[in-house]
């Protein structure tokens, strides 16, 4: 089934590293896409791995799959 793109979606953060602000959400679907911390809502700029969280998943200049404002659940 193909992911749909703009939509927001539900996941749990797999990796973070609040030391670079880059991380990966799982999405309920499985897949796995990018966030950069500046995208998340609460403007905390860290989030805890394991956190559910909802995200519009957009793509990016290079077709990759980007996740942005970046909530918690």
């Amino acid at each position: 089934m193909p992911h749909p793109v703009g939509e927001t979606r539900g996941g749990v953060v797999a990796v973070f590293d609040e030391r670079v602000g880059l991380g990966e959400i799982a999405l309920d679907d499985g897949r796995l896409v990018g966030f950069h911390s500046t995208q998340l809502e609460d403007g905390s700029r860290r989030v805890q791995v394991g956190a559910r969280v909802a995200a519009r998943v957009l793509r990016w200049h290079r077709g990759e799959l980007e996740a942005t404002n970046v909530t918690t659940r």
